[in-house]
């Protein structure tokens, strides 16, 4: 076997070919929010497998195809990655600095959607299997990929996926599809995600909005009802008065409290980066607001749409007004438990006009940080980055871990290139390529160490 600075000098040398099979990627949109171009890139990635000799198979579902691939290597272990290949919309796309599916590389840095979220973190694990490919003639170990097309809207068809094939990916641990330094440098362990309800809430209170000298003192307001309900779903202490919504939350364990208490203060880095002046709940940094930011249940307004929002004025009472909101929920709770609780608080507040639409639901998972491949992953980014790998028990985010805990019952870990100022899920979002190259580094050699 090769030394591992072959591996280095191939992720430089190797780089440019890479990221031009990355924009090749990035060019094909697939937002699955808006059902759009998803069975075109499915098909991109099936072939991206055929290209190096992995078995792939497109398996269809009432949504977006999902992409299963393997292939044999020298261990008997397997590794699992989940990717998924649908991005968010685009828009605003006016803030663009360039077009969102053409992407540029500029200062070392490639902008585009998807170049980070999540079409680049599934191009960089191919980078990392290419150089063993093409150095060694093999990979050390077994590997698989379960790559969806739904993830950014819930991925509301891969339960059936996972009851149905889970056999087809079963393995020995899974690298999930992201990961992530701090602001100093730092590699960051996130070892679960928080669960997700996904709602939409509106209110219907006339066939067409109507003139407000006519209808204001008279007619129901379609946005004054949905901000009395928004205002009965949380007190001023941001406290969520839905009953029995914190029932189930469990509190954070010692070994929790310990784990967020090795972690920097982020206080100041929040506010200078995105211009806050404060935090809610009195919080003011340290290990507190670490917990808060990960460890705790939310209720977030996402966005409010009613009336009229044009240039200048338009005299009228709104007849229909919605909210899209997600609850971010932690262990133990249930997100189908939380939306029957939000329905049933509704109508007992005197809302039972409040309609509710669900928009996808996911249940929280974690990994246990004792686990041995955790430390097999703290362990192989010792001599990539500046700084030790940071360990924290949870992401804010969420996302389908839940099932392969379920189904394959393994550790789920996280490695990759992502930053502060990636700016996923924004517009010109982002991934650097130094950053990039380390992500592949510090596989390659997770991928020595797991092959044994």
């Amino acid at each position: 076997m090769l030394p591992i600075d072959a591996f280095d000098q191939y992720f430089v040398s190797r780089l440019s070919e890479n990221i031009a099979e990355l924009i090749d990627l990035v060019k094909q949109p697939s937002v699955s929010a808006q059902n759009f171009g998803l069975e075109a890139c499915a098909m991109l990635v099936y072939q991206m497998f055929v290209r190096r000799g992995f078995t792939v198979e497109l398996i269809k579902t009432p949504g977006a195809p999902v992409v299963i691939a393997e292939k044999k290597g020298r261990s008997d272990k397997t590794l699992l990655f989940y990717n998924h290949y649908d991005v968010q919309p685009a828009e605003p796309l006016e803030l663009w600095q360039t077009p969102p599916f053409d992407p540029v590389l500029r200062d070392d840095v490639l902008y585009g959607r998807g170049v980070s979220d999540d079409k680049g973190h599934f191009v960089n694990r191919l980078f990392a299997l290419d150089a063993f490919m093409d150095l060694e003639g093999e990979l050390p170990c077994n590997v698989k990929f379960v790559l969806e097309g739904e993830e950014e809207v819930g991925s509301p068809n891969l339960p059936a996926f996972m009851e149905k094939y889970h056999h087809r990916i079963k393995a020995d641990a899974c690298i999930w599809e992201f990961g992530d330094v701090d602001h100093r440098g730092a590699p960051l362990q996130e070892l679960g995600v928080r669960g997700l309800l996904y709602v939409e809430l509106a209110v219907t209170t006339a066939n067409q909005d109507v003139h407000s000298g006519m209808g204001g003192s008279i007619f129901p307001n379609a946005a004054w009802r949905l901000v009395w309900a928004l205002n009965s779903l949380k007190t001023p202490d941001e406290r969520v008065r839905i009953p029995g919504f914190y029932d189930a939350v469990r509190s954070p364990s010692q070994k929790d409290a310990a784990l967020m208490e090795t972690l920097p203060d982020i206080a100041d880095e929040y506010q200078t980066r995105y211009g806050i002046k404060g935090f809610i709940k009195g919080l003011r940094g340290g290990k507190e607001l670490r917990i808060a930011e990960v460890l705790e249940p939310s209720a977030t307004i996402c966005g409010l749409t009613a009336g009229y929002q044009g240039p200048g004025s338009k005299t009228i009472v709104p007849a229909r007004a919605c909210a899209k909101m997600d609850f971010r929920l932690v262990p133990d709770q249930n997100p189908q438990e939380i939306l029957l609780k939000l329905r049933k608080h509704l109508d007992a507040e005197g809302f039972d006009d409040v309609e509710i639409v669900s928009h996808g639901m996911i249940p929280p998972a974690r990994t246990d940080s004792d686990h041995p491949f955790v430390r097999m992953v703290v362990d192989a980014a010792r001599d990539v980055y500046p700084l030790p790998m940071v360990i924290t028990p949870s992401t804010g985010g969420s996302g389908p871990n839940y099932l392969f805990v379920r189904y394959l019952d393994l550790p789920i870990v996280c490695m990759g290139f992502g930053h502060p100022g990636a700016q996923i899920h924004s517009p010109n979002e982002n991934l650097r390529l130094d950053l990039y190259r380390k992500s592949a580094m510090h596989l390659v050699r997770l991928m020595k160490i797991f092959a044994g």
